[in-house]
């Protein structure tokens, strides 16, 4: 662990490899819910609009809490009644957790590659603000859509291949990942757009009560890929991240995401 993470509260379950995966959630879910969802143009990753359901003040808003008079970190976040009266089923799913929430959102993601998911691959900042002693902020991801060829990317360093693990996301997929630990993007092999519901907790009781009911693993079965394909991804992001620096004059793994 490191020192910084060492000052708060942080699940145990996650230290051994930054995530779980837990058992898919079966319930079927109207696409409406987040067909009709109102959206922000918002990036991360790629191509990507976002649906907030709990934002800063409980409006239309992607922008991290710290951006806001007053400045706080992640948690506490106001579910915005519009959009939970549109996706009942969804914001359900957030709230049964109990724990404390910060930004929840649905991600749309159009369809992109493996070298695309390498290039964008981030660390999130969920603790900015923090105080000293709470529980660390965590992410957990619940596919909506049927996505069984695409994959979340997680690496523990982003230049080592060796640290990756791929999960597959069928509809109902969940994955609880310490977003700021971990390297993370998805790769969206498929026609239509992805989305996933997002939500930041504030590690405490509550989640690790519910992710202990949910069957958490680590055991995720590596996805057969052509060689030639992988290593040309890597090659391509690589490439793509050095021009981006120097062309920006900073280096994108020193950078952490909001998103």
């Amino acid at each position: 662990m490191s020192e910084r993470r060492s000052r708060y509260f942080c699940m145990p379950i996650l230290e051994e490899k930054g995530y779980v995966v837990l058992s898919r959630d079966g319930e079927a879910i109207d696409p409406g819910e987040w067909r009709n969802l109102e959206y922000v143009d918002w990036k991360s990753s790629g191509d990507t609009r976002f649906a907030p359901l709990a934002s800063v003040s409980g409006g239309i808003e992607c922008n991290a809490f710290w951006h806001f008079d007053p400045p706080r970190t992640d948690k506490d976040g106001v579910w915005i009644e519009s959009q939970v009266a549109t996706a009942p089923t969804i914001a359900r799913k957030a709230m049964e957790v109990e724990a404390n929430v910060g930004r929840v959102r649905i991600i749309e993601l159009q369809p992109n590659t493996f070298a695309d998911a390498l290039y964008n691959s981030h660390l999130d900042d969920n603790n900015r603000l923090n105080p000293e002693g709470e529980g660390w902020v965590v992410r957990v991801f619940q596919n909506l859509t049927d996505d069984e060829t695409s994959y979340m990317v997680l690496r523990e360093d982003i230049d080592d291949p060796s640290t990756q693990t791929l999960i597959a996301l069928p509809a109902g997929a969940r994955i609880v990942v310490d977003s700021q630990r971990m390297w993370h993007s998805v790769w969206h092999d498929g026609d239509e757009p992805r989305y996933c519901l997002i939500t930041s907790y504030e590690s405490g009781p509550e989640l690790e009560k519910w992710i202990f009911a949910n069957g958490p693993t680590v055991d995720v079965e590596t996805p057969e890929l052509d060689e030639e394909m992988v290593v040309q991804a890597e090659v391509q992001a690589q490439d793509r991240r050095r021009k981006r620096t120097e062309r920006y004059g900073y280096d994108p793994t020193t950078v952490r995401s909001e998103a």
